[in-house]
């Protein structure tokens, strides 16, 4: 687990390689065929020498869900095992690790007439509905992507229809463990993981995200397709569109990266998973 550019990748497969393991992606945009490059998926010799799960199994104009990786990665966690290896989950989209370890909760029934009008509340204000779901669950607010309309809205439907903020349900819901899980993440100091940031953000708009966001809208996939609210992916589309210029494109994806880092850094001080150990990150290079 961990924060964006914090190392986790690299831990992943050193842990791999030590314990004859396999790895499972935890992310909700490397599930995403064409999407390479912004989601910075472990290059073809990594995939060779360490087999990957749960990367590339839909394209971008598909919905993928907390329930469909949850599902995916039991089945690859028992064939992992069933042939003597040993599973390791890597990602950053902890609410994924949450499914896959304690279980979805289950779901209150939507009010689709309520989800139409935020909806519609998204599209002429998204600041502003985001601030509403600050006010009424800030505990979910600070998990949840202010660009994650989805998440955003569900997270409103579910207060207005049940009374209770989405972070509540979540408490009600916490059980035992489906799995044991060692729980692990590198730990960098705040001024370290700023800077790999923002050097990541560099390599890959120098690595051709727009050629690469050009050629899956090329393909077909809408402007507003789920896939493509990715961080650097949104802001890359913008771009295209006329609204930013490539330095603003580049320097809103680190602003958004560094959010992104906080709201994971506050998920995992908040963690009821398990107890996380913090490790030193992988050396670079």
């Amino acid at each position: 687990m961990g924060p964006t550019a914090s190392g986790k990748s690299a831990l992943g497969v050193e842990v791999a390689r030590a314990l004859n393991g396999e790895i499972i992606s935890a992310d909700a945009f490397s599930v995403y065929r064409g999407l390479d490059i912004g989601t910075d998926k472990p290059d073809v010799e990594t995939r060779r020498l360490i087999r990957h799960h749960v990367v590339d199994v839909v394209e971008p104009d598909e919905r993928y869900s907390a329930g469909d990786f949850v599902a995916a990665a039991d089945t690859a966690i028992a064939d992992i095992r069933h042939r003597g290896r040993t599973p390791i989950v890597v990602g950053g989209t902890h609410f994924y690790i949450r499914a896959l370890l304690l279980g979805l909760f289950p779901s209150p029934p939507r009010d689709p007439a309520l989800v139409n009008r935020l909806n519609e509340q998204w599209r002429r204000d998204p600041a502003r509905l985001y601030g509403r779901l600050e006010a009424i669950d800030a505990e979910a607010a600070a998990r949840i992507s202010p660009a994650d309309r989805q998440r955003v809205v569900r997270a409103i439907d579910v207060f207005e229809t049940t009374g209770l903020p989405m972070s509540a349900h979540w408490r009600r819901h916490l059980q035992r463990s489906r799995y044991q899980a060692l729980l692990t993440a590198p730990l960098l100091c705040r001024e370290i993981l700023c800077a790999r940031i923002e050097r990541r953000v560099d390599i890959i708009f120098a690595s051709g995200l727009v050629e690469e966001v050009n050629q899956i809208l090329a393909s077909g996939v809408s402007h507003d397709a789920h896939a493509l609210k990715a961080i650097g992916y949104r802001q890359v589309v913008a771009m295209l569109e006329g609204r930013c210029g490539l330095s603003t494109a580049m320097s809103e994806t680190k602003v958004s990266s560094r959010r992104l880092a906080k709201r994971q850094l506050t998920w995992l001080r908040h963690l009821r998973e398990g107890r996380l150990q913090w490790v030193p990150p992988v050396e670079d290079g």
